[in-house]
């Protein structure tokens, strides 16, 4: 699907470049990529981390997985192929935002490694955080705050990440928070913290 067909093209630089974005903002631009099972928390941290750098003053912006299934992924459902080119098309938008010196955060379930490694290969080292929102199962569905665990194991939906479609966890991500064990206020702090020690922020 990510098949290149457009041809006598031809890449522009700008005169603006990277650092001179991140020099005026004040922040390095990197894509935080949250990555979890559906109930984990993903879009929840990631808008609370957004709120919390924006009250510091870093710009930010959430890429949420609903939300861009609403307008530019919006022909695209949920087969291993269309996950493979949803991800793909976020990856691409996450590398331009990053490059303006926005701190990009991207919550989607995003179940398959080599697709996230795509992504950490669009960039340079250091500027994809891989942020493994972990939670088990049970908890998750216990959560269900869409229904969709519930519309899964009746058959309503197919393909759904962990109960008939996969889901590979990181290996090893840059950050890993459990957020059945550990509250919202701490979550978006080791972010943060993180983002300190990194020099992005």
């Amino acid at each position: 699907m990510a098949e290149k067909k457009a041809t006598n093209i031809t890449w522009h630089e700008g005169s603006v470049r990277k650092q001179d974005r991140e020099k005026l903002l004040g922040q390095k631009g990197v894509i935080l990529w949250f990555t979890g099972l559906s109930g984990s928390g993903k879009s929840t941290l990631a808008h609370h981390v957004e709120k919390q750098l924006a009250q510091r003053g870093n710009l930010t912006y959430v890429l949420d997985g609903d939300n861009i299934r609403h307008g530019l992924n919006k022909n695209l459902g949920f087969t291993p192929e269309d996950r493979e080119e949803n991800i793909r098309r976020i990856g691409e938008v996450a590398k331009l935002f990053s490059e303006s010196g926005v701190i990009t955060m991207a919550a989607f379930i995003s179940p398959y490694k080599r697709d996230r490694d795509r992504i950490r290969n669009l960039v340079d080292e250091g500027e994809f955080i891989e942020i493994y929102v972990k939670v088990p199962l049970e908890v998750a569905e216990e959560r269900d705050p869409k229904g969709l665990y519930e519309k899964a194991r009746s058959g309503e939906i197919d393909n759904f990440t962990g109960i008939d479609a996969p889901y590979e966890e990181p290996e090893n991500p840059e950050i890993m928070i459990d957020t059945g064990s550990t509250d919202l206020e701490e979550s978006v702090e080791t972010v943060v913290t993180y983002l300190e020690k990194e020099k992005i922020i």
